[in-house]
């Protein structure tokens, strides 16, 4: 509540970003019946043919519209493993039920419970690009970060983008080769010249142009320690 707080003074809103149904494993060190092996630590993704996992995310997002105020809540949707859903009969159940085709489609329609349940308590959804496979709802936002050719795909549909691309976006990304004086972290390199060379209308009609939201840059920080070496990352790109 205070860093929200905090941010609305400085004209900034914070959006949180809830991950479904993939990147959840410390989920599962708490609730393993949740993930298809019901066991931690040995699948990365909730098991979506179990009730108890929707049942399980209307709570959580619950007490995350509590927290934040913002329009939009990010509901992950990225680098989401599949393999499991493939061979758990929970999942295949809840495929066959709903008529669909492929795991991407029950993904996909996940995806769009929850942006219903969250239209419903008056706000939208933000998803990476994975969102696109099997299908998305018109008011969903979509947040482009394996380069650009998702965003320009949601964009040319009528679906509102961020573009964050890992091209020219990730900001975790070293600035110089000369790695020897680079701090501990990703090996891939990011200069300042391809950061400013970002066009985020590639491709798009001036129509097609009112969907692009803006741009974001992303610092993940797993290799960053203390706010020294954020300043580090972030600037001057």
């Amino acid at each position: 509540r205070r860093i929200v707080a905090y941010a609305a003074e400085r004209f900034i809103e914070v959006i949180p970003e809830i991950e479904f149904p993939g990147h959840s494993d410390e989920v599962f060190a708490a609730y393993p019946e949740l993930c298809c092996s019901g066991r931690a630590y040995t699948s990365g993704e909730f098991c979506v043919g179990n009730p108890l996992s929707l049942k399980f995310m209307d709570e959580v997002l619950t007490e995350v519209l509590e927290l934040f105020p913002s329009k939009y809540i990010h509901i992950g949707g990225d680098e989401c493993p599949k393999a499991r859903w493939k061979e758990c009969p929970l999942c295949q159940r809840r495929m066959k039920e709903n008529g669909l085709k492929n795991e991407e489609e029950l993904q996909s329609y996940f995806m769009q419970r929850i942006e219903k349940w969250l239209n419903g308590h008056g706000r939208n959804i933000i998803g990476w690009d994975e969102i696109l496979q099997g299908g998305i709802s018109k008011t969903a936002t979509v947040m482009s970060w394996r380069g650009s050719k998702g965003g320009i795909a949601a964009a040319k549909a009528g679906n509102t983008v961020i573009m964050a691309p890992n091209t020219h976006c990730y900001l975790d990304y070293r600035q110089t080769r000369q790695q020897e004086f680079e701090p501990l972290g990703q090996v891939k390199y990011l200069p300042m010249r391809q950061v400013y060379a970002l066009d985020p209308y590639e491709q798009l009609t001036p129509d097609e142009r009112k969907y692009i939201l803006g741009v974001q840059g992303n610092l993940w920080t797993e290799y960053i320690p203390d706010f020294r070496q954020v300043k580090h990352m972030l600037l001057p790109r």
